[in-house]
């Protein structure tokens, strides 16, 4: 099975630098790099899009469907919450820590690495088991940052620079376990 992996377009919270758990949509500028995705990938075959709840990815998910295929919603593509950080700059956190899987470290009540990772890996392991060729996912940075470790392993536990830009997209292939870039 293929994967084809999309981070939303860009919402208001990605310009102000801040941790946020709200519903944002999309801003202009997302909208506009969701369509330049749509063209992009207008030729691209898949069976079916699975996306995250969230308005941002949805939205995505709903510009980019040139094929008008079936879109899934998946609570456990959820970026991961940043708890009582919401609203307060990146900033305030050393970034590569936040993003470390082996830190100890617990940053106020976000959710911790690990246990967001692992809620990730649960929705690939789910899809490993059903019957599509190839799947287009729409999620967010830190869900892409789980998909690259799924797929390429821990190591050192550094995910911060992993994640994928604003309606970017990255190909895995279930069979071979090497990512490729679309």
């Amino acid at each position: 099975m293929k994967l084809y992996v999309v981070r939303h377009g860009e919402v208001n919270h990605n310009l102000l630098k801040i941790y946020s758990n709200q519903d944002e949509d999309l801003n202009d500028n997302g909208v506009k790099q969701a369509e330049e995705l749509k063209n992009e990938i207008f030729n691209l075959d898949y069976d079916v899009i699975i996306s995250s709840p969230l308005i941002r990815a949805r939205h995505t998910a709903n510009i980019i469907n040139s094929n008008n295929k079936k879109i899934i919603i998946d609570d456990r593509l959820k970026e991961r919450n940043p708890g009582n950080l919401n609203g307060k700059s990146l900033q305030i956190t050393n970034r590569v820590e936040y993003w470390n899987y082996y830190s100890k470290l617990q940053y106020g009540t976000s959710e911790n690495t690990q246990s967001f990772f692992e809620r990730i890996y649960s929705f690939l392991d789910d899809l490993k088991t059903k019957k599509y060729e190839k799947v287009l996912v729409v999620c967010h940075s830190g869900v892409s940052k789980a998909f690259y470790s799924y797929f390429k392993g821990i190591e050192d536990g550094c995910f911060l620079d992993k994640g994928l830009k604003n309606c970017e997209i990255k190909e895995y292939n279930f069979d071979w376990f090497f990512p490729s870039k679309y």
